[in-house]
């Protein structure tokens, strides 16, 4: 295994007490190759149990804590809960709620009923007795969701109980972001480069004290055409409010060099 760089930084996470590192491990790769949108991605086979845990030594060596999972992911759950181990207490582990992948498309539900299943699958597969955050994996009327279904009000219930330590939307509109922050802990937005429609939900997240992550960061692996792999994430993660940039990948190489260019990153 390569030799570990400077690890990076970590940030805050909302008021929570935890902090993050600045680089967030995404795992949809771990668990699902049907109806992905980075490159090669479609029918590739899926990484072995020992490259996996491969990557999680890879990650604890460098500093990135924080694991981004969800049932949409395929077996990705599963595959961690297996495979963690005694280095659960090393990670922030993030997942989800609202989408499940089930015979090629996904589909959606938040719903009490199936937000409470939902959250207890997770700890099972996941091997654990907490989640460090839940996101509501959100659509494109994600305002819709958070206003007029059940599933904060639920998450907020399961935190009470301590299942959850923190809750927040994974969200695609300014309006449904802003809501977000005003109601829970943390917002999952799009942004790089060539996209900052969602630019105004990390403004007022920052001024709320709320944590963002930062999805679609690398374009989904085309990040060549957002003028290279360092400027891109130096940009993301130089921008006031932003928490932790998540990322997918199941390739060594690749993790070490967002490491590399998220160095002295304050």
């Amino acid at each position: 295994m390569a030799a570990s760089l400077d690890k990076v930084l970590h940030r805050r996470f909302s008021s929570t007490g935890s902090s993050v590192s600045v680089l967030g491990l995404g795992t949809v790769k771990f668990g699902r190759n049907q109806g992905v949108k980075y490159p090669d991605g479609e029918g590739a086979p899926l990484p072995t149990d020992a490259e996996i845990s491969s990557l999680l030594d890879l990650c604890r060596e460098n500093g990135i804590n924080l694991l981004d999972t969800a049932p949409a992911y395929g077996t990705s759950e599963e595959r961690l809960g297996a495979l963690l181990g005694a280095r659960r207490r090393d990670f922030f582990i993030i997942s989800k709620t609202g989408e499940e992948f089930t015979e090629g498309k996904s589909v959606h539900d938040f719903s009490a009923a199936h937000t409470l299943l939902s959250v207890d699958r997770s700890l099972q597969r996941l091997k654990t007795n907490y989640l460090d955050c839940v996101l509501v994996h959100a659509g494109r009327n994600d305002l819709e969701i958070i206003n007029n279904t059940p599933v904060l009000e639920t998450l907020a219930l399961l935190k009470e109980q301590g299942k959850i330590l923190s809750i927040g939307v994974s969200t695609y509109t300014v309006a449904g972001g802003r809501r977000a922050v005003e109601l829970t802990d943390a917002v999952m937005v799009a942004y790089n480069k060539n996209y900052r429609d969602e630019k105004a939900v990390i403004d007022y997240a920052h001024e709320q004290g709320k944590a963002v992550l930062v999805k679609k960061g690398l374009a989904s692996g085309h990040v060549n055409t957002l003028g290279g792999l360092k400027e891109n994430i130096r940009f993301i993660l130089e921008t006031p409010g932003v928490t932790s940039l998540v990322f997918g990948s199941v390739s060594a190489v690749n993790i070490l060099n967002n490491v590399r260019a998220a160095r002295n990153i304050q």
